[in-house]
């Protein structure tokens, strides 16, 4: 067997903090009409995306032909030139507002968790107490 896989292997690997984007050219956004608003949800039914992924990066390969107003997490420079030649808008989607509104029930529920809980005494005030028992 290789010494390589006979050693144990260690370090550390950011692979599970990797984020996947779905990868969209400016050619493939020219089946749209011009003036439509371009989101992950119309890609997703144009079949354009799939799959579980953390946003949209759209990349500048090929020419668009209209104005199109586009939302999404990632633009390149070329895709970002061409895009406003062409007339059209970019919307970088924030991804940071989307998260809380999910959970907005657990928030709700660890506010009420800590109006049930006992207030404790300030730390300041146990110190003393400790330092004139010690006396």
């Amino acid at each position: 067997m290789p010494l390589i896989r006979r050693l144990p292997k260690r370090g550390f690997n950011n692979a599970a903090f990797h984020r996947t984007y779905a990868v969209v050219n400016l050619n493939d956004l020219n089946d749209f009409k011009a003036g439509t608003v371009v989101n992950e949800q119309l890609l997703r039914e144009s079949k354009l995306i799939r799959g579980d992924v953390a946003g949209i990066k759209i990349l500048g390969d090929g020419e668009l032909k209209h104005a199109l107003k586009i939302e999404a997490d990632k633009v390149s420079e070329s895709a970002k030139a061409k895009i406003e030649k062409a007339g059209g808008t970019i919307t970088m989607r924030d991804r940071t507002a989307e998260k809380p509104a999910a959970g907005s029930e657990n928030a709700d529920q660890a506010a009420n968790s800590e109006e049930r809980k006992p207030k404790k005494k300030p730390a300041a005030a146990s110190k003393a107490k400790k330092k004139t028992s010690r006396k």
